[in-house]
């Protein structure tokens, strides 16, 4: 299963695609590849989401995923960055819905918990937990954007696949599963009791 994780922003959205392994050893996912779309600040908006949306396009295309994981708006963060992250999301949504690919949201608090046990993980403690799910001992910094980005966009993919399969993590760490799975109407929810991950899927036909 290709699964494609984004962590959306208008400056900066981190990609990262995966394939997932059926193996006995710590190596559970295959690394096809991360990156970073970016926007240049001076460029005006409805330009900077366009570009989003090409080469989205131009890398659902190249890589056919099964499932799209997405990390969910953080509400913490002041009004201004909340609205240009959320007119990035919009894009990102309405790209992979022309696919009609099945897309998955998770909070960021429900991936850090997930892939490393702990909701208060920092940005390299989560680097370090996604090189281990992967195999890898170091992950390049992108040709463009920031490795942050990119790996936070792999651990939301990672994250969505142990949802679903309730894959123990590489050091057995323990995960919440107490997650519920309903089929309604063409529509998927997944509910997690305490994180709030939820999951919407598409009838199919075939930083600021």
């Amino acid at each position: 299963m290709i699964i494609f994780g984004i962590d959306p922003g208008t400056a900066t959205t981190g990609y990262g695609v995966i394939d997932t392994l059926v193996t006995t050893s710590n190596k559970q996912f295959q690394l096809i590849e991360y990156g970073c779309i970016v926007t240049p600040k001076e460029q005006e908006m409805p330009m900077r989401l366009l570009s989003i949306q090409n080469d989205l396009h131009r890398l659902l295309k190249q890589h056919k995923p099964d499932c799209v994981s997405i990390e969910q708006l953080f509400f913490g963060v002041n009004s201004r960055t909340a609205m240009t992250v959320g007119q990035a999301r919009g894009v990102v949504l309405s790209t992979v819905a022309s696919y009609r690919i099945p897309i998955f949201e998770y909070q960021g608090l429900h991936v850090k918990h997930t892939i490393t046990g702990s909701g208060k993980s920092d940005k390299k403690e989560i680097q370090k937990y996604v090189m281990r799910y992967l195999g890898k001992r170091k992950l390049e910094k992108p040709k463009v954007g920031y490795i942050d980005d990119a790996a936070d966009a792999l651990a939301v993919a990672i994250c969505h696949y142990i949802k679903v399969s309730n894959v123990s993590d590489v050091e057995n760490v323990s995960i919440n599963r107490n997650t519920k799975v309903s089929n309604v109407s063409k529509v998927t929810k997944v509910s997690n009791i305490k994180k709030g991950a939820k999951v919407s899927k598409a009838k199919k036909k075939g930083r600021p």
